[in-house]
C-alpha cells in the first residue's frame, strides 16, 4: 500500500510536537502511534496496540538493538566509575600547577575538555567545576569559561572514537543499515563521518583561535575586559545556577589518582582494534575483510565491560569503595542511561513505521525532482539545527533525522557519511545556540555562570562556526572532496571572526559596548 505524501505525517508530527512541547519522547511516540494507525486502516485503537506489538517491542527485542542497549548501560556504568574515582580532578590539579596566565588557564580548560571526550554531561560538569578556581585566579570571565566548556563537550563526544554519543548514533545507523539492506560495519561508517563533521571541527577551531590570539568579539569581549580590568568575573546582578549537583556528583578525595581515569579509558581504546579483528574472523579473513565484517557493537560492548571491571578493581584496591558500593555504582550507572534507552527504542520504532509507510521512498522521489544533490547536505544541516535549537536535544534530533538522511543519501548517490555528518553537525550547532539545551545549561552550572549571559556571549561564536559549516557542507557537496569543504569552512570562519573583531573593537573602545 502506497501512502505517498501522507507517509510524511508521522515524522512531521514528531518534529512539530517536539518543537511545541520541547520533549522528544512523547513526540516520537505520537509519531509511532500515528504511523501504526495509518497502517491499521486508520483505526487508532488498533494502531495503539500495534505500536507496541509490531514496532516498539520487536525493536527492543532485535539482537542488534539489544546489544546497543547493553553497551549503552555499560557506558553509563563506566562514567559513574570515573566520577566516583575522581581521576579527572587529579588531572586538573596537575594542570593547575603549571598555569601562570589567562591564556594558559583557557588553554588548560580546552585541553581537559578534549581529554574528557567520552560523555558530554561528565565533561560539562567536571571541566567547569574543576577549572573554575584556576580561571578565577587568572581573571578569566565566567562567560569565557562556560563557552570553552560548552563548545568542547558535545563536539568532542562526536569526534572521539568512543563515547556515549557514538554508541547512541551507532544504534541509529546500524538499524537503518539493516532496514536498507546495506552491508558493512556501522562503527566504520560512523568513523568515516568524523572528518566530515565540519561544525564540530570548526567549533573546536574557533576555541583554539580565540584562546591563542585572545581576539574576542561581541559580548564576550566586554565580559573579558570587565574581568581583566575590574576583577569582576560576572556581570552585576548575575544569577549563576547552583552547581551543588555538579560538585556532589564528582566528590573526589584528595588521594584520587590521574590513572583512575587514564587507565580505564586506555583499556577501552586499546581493546577495540583487536576485538574488531576477532569478531571479523581474523586471521581466517584477511585484515581488510576482517575489519569490514567486524561486529562493532559487540566489540565496543566487550571493551567497555573490561574497562568497567578495571575501573571498579582500581577503585576497590584504593579503598575508595567496597564491593557492595561497587555494585551500587553499577546499578546507578545503568539507571543514568534510562532516557537514552527510551529515545533509542522510540527512534527505532518510528524508523520501522516510516519504512512500512514508504516515507524514505517518497522523500527520495521528491528530492530527486526538485533539489540539487549538492544542496542536500546543507538542507540536512539546517533542518537538524532548527530541530535541535527549538527542542534543546541533539539525541532527539539525531533520532528523527538519521532515518530520513540515510535513505535520501543512498538514492541520490550522495556519500552516506556526508549525509550523516550533516545531521550530526546541525544537531550540535542548534544545541550550542539553544538556551534550553541540556549541555548548555550544565555548562552554565558547572562554570557557575549566569545562564543567559553564557548563551548571549557564546552565540556570536557559535553562529560564526555555523555559517562556516554551511559553506563547508556546500563546497563538499559540490566538489565531493573533504579537504576543499574543510578549507572553505576554515577560511570563512577566520574571515567572519576578523571582520567582527575589527567592527567590535572600536565600539568597545568608545564605551558603547
Amino acid at each position: 500500500m502506497s501512502f505517498g505524501a501522507l507517509s510524511l505525517l508521522p515524522p512531521l508530527l514528531a518534529i512539530l510536537l517536539a518543537l511545541a512541547t520541547r520533549n522528544v519522547i512523547p513526540a516520537l511516540f505520537c509519531g509511532v502511534w500515528l504511523g501504526a494507525t495509518m497502517l491499521a486502516g486508520y483505526n487508532p485503537a488498533t494502531g495503539f496496540y500495534n505500536s507496541f506489538s509490531e514496532f516498539i517491542v520487536p525493536s527492543i527485542g532485535d539482537e542488534w538493538n539489544a546489544t546497543v542497549l547493553i553497551y549503552c548501560g555499560l557506558f553509563g556504568v563506566l562514567i559513574s566509575i570515573l566520577q566516583r574515582t575522581g581521576g579527572a580532578h587529579a588531572i586538573a590539579r596537575a594542570i593547575s600547577r603549571k598555569v601562570a596566565s589567562a591564556r594558559g588557564a583557557q588553554g588548560a580548560t580546552l585541553g581537559l575538555g578534549m581529554l574528557i571526550f567520552f560523555e558530554d554531561y561528565f565533561n560539562a560538569l567536571t571541566v567547569g567545576s574543576v577549572m573554575r578556581p584556576i580561571t578565577d585566579r587568572m581573571k578569566v570571565s565566567r562567560e569565557k569559561l562556560a563557552y570553552i566548556v560548552d563548545s568542547t563537550s558535545a563536539p568532542m563526544c562526536l569526534l572521539g572514537p568512543v563515547s556515549t554519543w557514538v554508541v547512541f548514533v551507532m544504534g541509529l545507523i546500524g538499524t537503518q543499515m539493516s532496514s536498507m539492506g546495506v552491508s558493512g560495519s556501522e562503527y566504520l561508517l560512523y568513523l568515516s563521518t568524523i572528518p566530515l563533521n565540519f561544525y564540530a571541527w570548526l567549533a573546536l577551531g574557533m576555541i583554539f583561535f580565540i584562546v591563542i590570539t585572545q581576539w574576542d568579539f561581541g559580548p564576550m569581549a566586554r565580559a573579558e575586559r570587565r574581568a581583566r580590568d575590574t576583577g569582576k568575573l560576572m556581570e552585576d546582578g548575575a544569577k549563576p545556577p547552583s552547581d551543588t549537583e555538579a560538585m556532589s556528583l564528582h566528590a573526589p578525595t584528595d588521594t584520587a589518582k590521574k590513572r583512575n581515569m587514564l587507565v580505564p579509558i586506555a583499556v577501552l581504546l586499546v581493546m577495540i582494534p583487536p576485538l574488531f579483528l576477532w569478531t571479523g574472523d581474523y586471521p581466517n579473513n584477511d585484515l581488510v575483510t576482517a575489519v569490514g565484517n567486524a561486529d562493532g557493537g559487540k566489540s565496543i560492548l566487550i571493551a567497555t565491560m573490561v574497562a568497567v571491571i578495571v575501573g571498579l578493581s582500581m577503585g576497590m584496591a584504593q579503598r575508595l569503595f567496597d564491593f557492595r558500593e561497587a555494585m551500587d555504582i553499577v546499578v546507578e550507572g545503568i539507571k543514568s542511561m534510562t532516557l537514552v534507552y527510551i529515545i533509542l527504542a522510540l527512534a527505532w520504532s518510528i524508523g520501522s513505521v516510516t519504512s512500512e509507510l514508504g516515507t524514505a521512498d517518497y522523500l527520495v522521489t521528491l528530492t530527486q525532482a526538485n533539489i540539487p544533490v549538492s544542496l542536500v547536505p546543507v538542507l540536512l544541516f539546517l533542518i537538524a539545527a532548527v530541530v535541535a535549537f527549538t527542542t534543546g536535544t541533539s539525541y532527539g534530533t539525531f533520532a528523527i533525522m538519521i532515518p530520513i538522511a540515510m535513505p535520501v543519501a543512498a538514492a541520490m548517490d550522495l556519500p552516506m557519511a556526508l549525509a550523516i555528518a550533516s545531521v550530526l553537525s546541525g544537531g550540535i550547532f542548534g544545541d550550542h545556540c539553544s538556551p534550553i539545551s541540556d549541555t548548555t545549561i550544565l555548562s552554565s552550572a558547572g562554570s557557575s555562570c549566569d545562564h543567559i549571559d553564557h548563551v548571549r556571549t557564546q552565540l556570536p561564536y557559535a553562529i560564526t562556526a555555523g555559517v562556516a559549516g554551511i559553506v563547508a557542507f556546500f563546497i563538499a557537496g559540490v566538489t565531493a572532496t573533504i579537504w576543499m569543504g574543510a578549507l572553505a569552512g576554515v577560511a570563512t570562519m577566520l574571515v567572519i571572526a576578523l571582520i567582527l573583531r575589527s567592527v567590535w573593537q572600536p565600539t568597545l573602545a568608545s564605551g558603547r559596548a
